[in-house]
C-alpha cells in the first residue's frame, strides 16, 4: 500500500478525476517538462512514471521530449548467440544504472528492474512508449522502492519481509472481497495489495510476468513486479507518450487523483535528476 494513505489499487474501477491531473500535466509540460521527458523513456519516449510530468515523452515524466528518442544504454551482449536472455535487471548498462541511482536516490537494484522492464516492454510493444521513470515513480509511491514497513530489497530482487497492504474492506478504500481464497495475500476474506508494486490478486492473476528468468512470477520479486507493471500499464494498446493515455494508464493502476499527481511529480523529478541515459 502507499504509505499511510490507503487508496484504490491496481485493477480497481476508474472515476472522473482526470481534469486536475491533466491541468497539472499541462502545467509541467509548459515548464519545460518536454525536454525532461526525453530523458526518461526508451525509444520514442521512455517512461516509468506519469503523463503529468511528461505525457509527451511516453510514460509521462519519463525521458524524452515529444519526438525525441533517448534510450537507456543496453548492457554488453553475452559471449555468444546461445547465451540465455538475461533477467530484465541485466538489460540496462550497469554504468548508467549506477550514475542514475546516485543522482535520483533510487536503489540501484530497483532501478535496474525498472529500466530493464521498460526496455523489455519496448521490445514487445514499441508503440506503448513506457519510460523507466514512470515505473520508478510508481515504485516510490507504492512502497518506497520495496522499503515500506521495514522491508528490504535484496541483491536477488526479493523483498523481505513480504509487503502486504491493508484489507480492502471499504473502510478507507473501495470494497474488494477476496478473489483468490487468500493464496496471494493471505487473506481469505478481503483482497489486499501485495509486493513492491502493490498488485491486488485479480490484477496479478491476469498479468503476472517472469522478469528474472527463473520460470516463475513472484509478486514480491522486483523484476517480476516491474515487468508485470509495465505490461499492465501498456495494456489496451495505450500510447503513453500521449497525456490522456498516460493518465488513463495510471488511473487503471490507481484511480485516485492524488495518486496520479504524486506519480507524475515523482516521474518528472526522476527524469530531470536522472538526466539523459548515455
Amino acid at each position: 500500500m502507499t504509505g499511510s494513505r490507503p487508496v484504490p489499487r491496481a485493477g480497481q474501477p476508474k472515476a472522473r478525476w482526470w481534469l486536475p491531473s491533466l491541468i497539472v500535466l499541462m502545467a509541467i509540460l509548459g515548464a519545460g517538462c518536454l525536454a525532461a521527458a526525453a530523458y526518461i523513456g526508451t525509444g520514442a519516449d521512455s517512461s516509468a512514471r506519469a503523463a503529468a510530468p511528461s505525457a509527451a515523452s511516453g510514460a509521462g515524466p519519463q525521458s524524452g521530449s515529444q519526438g525525441s528518442s533517448a534510450t537507456i544504454p543496453a548492457a554488453a551482449p553475452g559471449p555468444d548467440a546461445n547465451t540465455p536472455v538475461p533477467a530484465v535487471s541485466g538489460l540496462a548498462d550497469p554504468g548508467w544504472v549506477a550514475r542514475t541511482a546516485e543522482a535520483t536516490g533510487i536503489p540501484d537494484r530497483a532501478l535496474a528492474a525498472y529500466a530493464g522492464a521498460a526496455m523489455a516492454i519496448r521490445g514487445d510493444q514499441p508503440s506503448c512508449g513506457l519510460g523507466w521513470n514512470t515505473l520508478a515513480a510508481i515504485g516510490l509511491v507504492e512502497s518506497g522502492h520495496g522499503s515500506i514497513n521495514g522491508a528490504q530489497l535484496a541483491s536477488d530482487g526479493q523483498v523481505s519481509p513480504r509487503i502486504v497492504g491493508i484489507a480492502l474492506d471499504g473502510s478507507t478504500t473501495d470494497t474488494i472481497p477476496d478473489t483468490d481464497d487468500g493464496s496471494l495475500d493471505g487473506d481469505p476474506e478481503w483482497d489486499r495489495a501485495v509486493g513492491p508494486m502493490q498488485f491486488i490478486p485479480s490484477t496479478w492473476a491476469g498479468h503476472a510476468s517472469d522478469g528474472n528468468g527463473d520460470g516463475q512470477a513472484e509478486v514480491n520479486q522486483i523484476d517480476d513486479a516491474a515487468l508485470t507493471a509495465a505490461k499492465y500499464l501498456c495494456a489496451s494498446a495505450r500510447d503513453l507518450t500521449q497525456p490522456a493515455d498516460w493518465i488513463t494508464a495510471i488511473a487503471a493502476y490507481n484511480r485516485s487523483a492524488e495518486y496520479n499527481q504524486r506519480v507524475a511529480e515523482a516521474a518528472t523529478q526522476y527524469a530531470r535528476t536522472g538526466g539523459a541515459p548515455g
